[in-house]
């Protein structure tokens, strides 16, 4: 297997060292420039400029026109050239042909009119890439994927470029880093890592229009996230009249599921509306192996566990807006979502044999296992948006109310056996615990921008408030269910956060723009545990700088610099002392003495031809929140994981992403990313220091194959890697799909294999001092799934108003670890 993945490493990259023969002229002297506008005499912003040669008209150089319509072509050789500038929607404009000799041309100004034919006929066939590179994040086009098709948004964030999720673990890194922000729409989620990657691992992609990854936000975002943003972006209304589609899927991986979603939009006059829904049933397995040696006092146990689990899980979701357009400048709107999701384990079993150090048996035990829970969600945005008479002068206000509400519940039934197999008199144990929980998010916000000099001025403020109520109900059976008060714990959180910022952008030459921002942030949190009679009350305020410079070296390349200093507050269920058992010997536990991480982080981004994307960053992390860390009680042969903070964090990492087109009809997107980590920290009373280099890689090969057919193979790879204390092996699959477009093109049916060789599986170890253990996981990455989707309605290309709800830094931080 390994030499099969290695091979498929290798076929995906190959292309990548295809290089097609082209002849290109000496770059020269002469340069080129002009103006756009539209039918109302004004700049017409990131039109589409290309420079071909009069004689044949074949391509020269292209670029995009900057945010005031004006463009610049540099280097240009000596000849006779014209220009062709074209934007959707509009009439296709060449320039008269002009002469190049050494010395700069500037063109008469160019305006374009609406191509009304265009605007009621038009088909749109070309497709943006899979993976789109911009310059100030990477943008990963969900609904342009045909493997990607029938599958969830976890398995989609899989595929993206520096995204790594730790399905052992449960949670997800950013260019090797934790502490990653996940908004949905710009609302975050606001849910405990388990509870996120269950959330993302119930959601259809066809829900999904396309994901970006921020890896260096500006002052204007929330300080929290210190590896930056993950932000799911849903299909929303973008054209006139009503229209809709309606997407079926199913899927087989050992066991079934099968997922539907459905929107409908109408948009007339001055109100726009839509209405979506979906639902998503599945059943699936989690098969683990836990291999550990627990050494105390000169004798060492060996607990060697094989665990098998079946899931099943239920999501049903909703989503309704309006905006309402009462004048040209003023517009006000209400969103609406929410959600249902039912999970359980109706089989779940431990096997658990205790040797000693000789590896001859002291007993065996069992554990039946039964885990299960629900989450509710509604949320609610009101906003408002003006435009003033002055150009660029804009006010927008929101208020939301967010709910969750939810309960985790657990049974655990123990019996043990002695080496012969005979079950042990009086040994059986019982034990259940349900923690309902309750968490109530307010948050309301204030932006205005308006030009200011020769840029842009940005402030506002924000208030938000978030109370979490938590009980964690702990029993033990012996006649009857019997309150256990030393491990059952009530945990209330309240925090309210305050924040101003303000954000400047301007151009210090035509080339040399920079930004500056500064946000600062009031935070008072309140964590009381009641069954304890313990409360942790915290009160500070902290500054976060950032900083941005782009430098346009020439036509094709572009140079950016950037600083910024973020905040991670710990999860609410990491600060809750309460202890959640998986089987008598292994638990998890929260720590009230959490504190909050800070970082600087640095990056360097280089970007050729808008398409060759070359980042380098840097960063250090001070008091960095470790999930998942293993402790051990050897006395009492038990392990236990938690949340703990960590000295300091050094993160390096080197990310390219390009594309490459071999002919008209196979293109590919790769993109790589390194990683270097340094943990240097004191824990456990000992010296914790690990330094490790990662990598990991992405490819996806486009084939157009003629008559409504396309196909896709694309796959990625993670080397061997830490997280926290674990060393993983090397982890990849490698997927294939392939579409046909039916019912004049309204129609879609794909047919993908997700996984082919289902090497997507984890193998870790942890060794430090006394812990050492080894873990082996699997669960269905290999899928067969087929989907349609169909369109209706009027499909005319129109943009509809795009915005953020004002808690879209918050809906994060629900609970702590799984």
């Amino acid at each position: 297997m390994k030499f099969l993945l290695n091979l498929t490493v290798a076929l995906l990259l190959a292309g990548t060292f295809v290089q097609a023969q082209t002849t290109s002229a000496t770059p020269g002297k002469g340069k080129v420039s002009g103006a756009i506008l539209d039918e109302k005499a004004q700049p017409f912003p990131f039109v589409n400029v290309l420079l071909l040669k009069a004689s044949d008209s074949t391509l020269v150089k292209g670029l995009a026109a900057d945010d005031g319509g004006k463009f610049l072509f540099d280097q240009v050789p000596a000849g006779k050239f014209l220009t062709l500038v074209s934007m959707v929607g509009y009439q296709k404009s060449y320039s008269a042909p002009f002469n190049v000799n050494d010395d700069a041309v500037e063109l008469p100004t160019i305006s374009l009119k609406t191509d009304t034919q265009a605007l009621n006929e038009v088909t749109v066939v070309a497709k943006k890439p899979f993976i789109e590179q911009q310059i100030d994040r990477t943008v990963v086009n969900v609904e342009n994927s045909i493997v990607s098709a029938g599958a969830t948004a976890l398995e989609v964030l899989e595929r993206a470029p520096g995204v790594t999720v730790d399905q052992q673990n449960e949670q997800l890194k950013l260019r090797g880093k934790e502490g990653v922000i996940v908004q949905i729409d710009g609302k975050q989620t606001f849910l405990s890592q388990q509870e996120l990657i269950t959330l993302l691992r119930n959601t259809p992609s066809d829900n999904i229009e396309k994901i970006e990854l921020i890896t260096n936000p500006s002052a204007k975002y929330d300080a929290a996230g210190n590896s930056g943003i993950i932000n799911i972006k849903m299909k929303r209304n973008k054209n006139y009249g009503t229209n809709g589609n309606l997407n079926l899927g199913a899927a087989y991986a050992k066991y079934g599921r099968s997922n539907a979603t459905a929107t409908v939009n109408h948009r007339a006059g001055k109100l726009s509306t839509f209405i979506s829904g979906g639902a998503f049933f599945n059943k699936g397995f989690n098969n683990n192996d836990i291999y550990r040696r627990i050494p105390f006092e000169d004798k060492v146990t060996i607990f060697d566990q094989k665990t098998e689990r079946t899931n099943k899980s239920q999501y049903y979701n909703v989503r309704a807006g309006a905006d309402y357009f009462v004048t040209d400048k003023t517009t006000v709107g209400v969103l609406v979502s929410g959600f249902y999701n039912n999970w359980s384990n109706p089989f779940g079993q431990t096997n658990t044999r205790i040797l000693n150090e000789d590896l001859s048996l002291q007993r065996t035990f069992r554990t039946d296992v039964f885990n299960g829970g629900k989450m509710n969600n509604v949320s609610a945005n009101a906003n408002l948006k003006h435009q003033f008479d002055d150009k660029g002068k804009e006010l927008t206000f929101d208020v939301d109310f967010v709910n969750y509400s939810g309960s985790k519940k657990s049974n655990l039934d123990t019996r043990y056996f002695t080496p012969q197999g005979q079950e042990e008199t009086g040994s059986r144990e019982a034990v259940r615990n349900n923690m309902p929980s309750d968490i109530n998010i307010g948050v309301a916000k204030l932006d205005y921008a308006q030009p200011l000099g020769k840029g842009k001025f940005e402030t506002g403020l924000k208030t938000s408030f978030v109370a979490s109520d938590n009980d964690m109900i702990f029993e033990t059976k012996a006649d009857e269910w019997v309150l256990d008060p030393s491990r059952s714990n009530r945990f209330k959180y309240t925090e309210n956060v305050n924040a101003a910022y303000v954000n400047y952008n301007a151009k210090i030459t035509k080339k040399l723009s920079y930004q500056l921002g500064l946000r600062a942030e009031h935070t008072h949190s309140i964590g009381n545990s009641v069954t304890l009679n313990q409360k942790r009350d915290r009160n500070y305020v902290n500054l976060f700088p950032s900083v941005f410079l782009s430098q346009q070296l020439d036509t094709n390349n572009v140079l950016n610099i950037s600083y910024s200093r973020r905040i991670d507050r710990p999860n609410y269920q990491s600060l809750n002392p309460f202890e959640f058992y998986l089987d008598p010997y292994t638990f998890q536990r929260g720590n009230p003495n959490l504190k909050p991480q800070y970082t600087n982080s640095f990056q360097l981004v280089h970007v050729y031809k808008s398409k060759i994307n070359t980042t380098l960053a840097y960063s250090r992390i001070k008091d960095m929140i470790a999930d998942e860390l293993p402790q051990q009680i050897a006395s009492e042969n038990k392990t236990f994981v938690t949340s703990d903070n960590l000295d300091n964090q050094d993160n390096v990492s080197l990310t390219v992403s390009f594309p490459v087109t071999f002919t008209k009809w196979w293109s590919l997107q790769a993109n790589f990313t390194g990683v270097y980590n340094a943990y240097n920290s004191i824990y456990l009373d000992q010296k914790l220091e690990i330094k490790q280099a990662s990598w990991n890689m992405y490819a996806s090969n486009q084939f157009t194959l003629g008559k409504g057919w396309s196909a896709e193979i694309s796959g990625w790879y993670n080397s061997r890697a830490f997280y926290g204390l674990y060393a993983a092996n090397p982890m990849g699959m490698l997927n294939a799909g392939l579409q046909k477009n039916i019912l004049n093109k309204k129609g879609t049916i794909r047919l993908n294999v997700n996984d082919i060789f289902w090497t997507n599986r984890f193998n870790g170890t942890a060794i430090y001092k006394d812990i050492d253990f080894k873990v082996k996981s699997e669960w269905p990455s290999r899928q067969f799934r087929l989907t349609f989707t169909y369109n209706f309605g009027n499909q005319n290309v129109k943009g509809a108003r795009q915005r953020n709800t004002g808690s879209d830094d918050l809906q994060k931080r629900a609970g702590g670890g799984s």
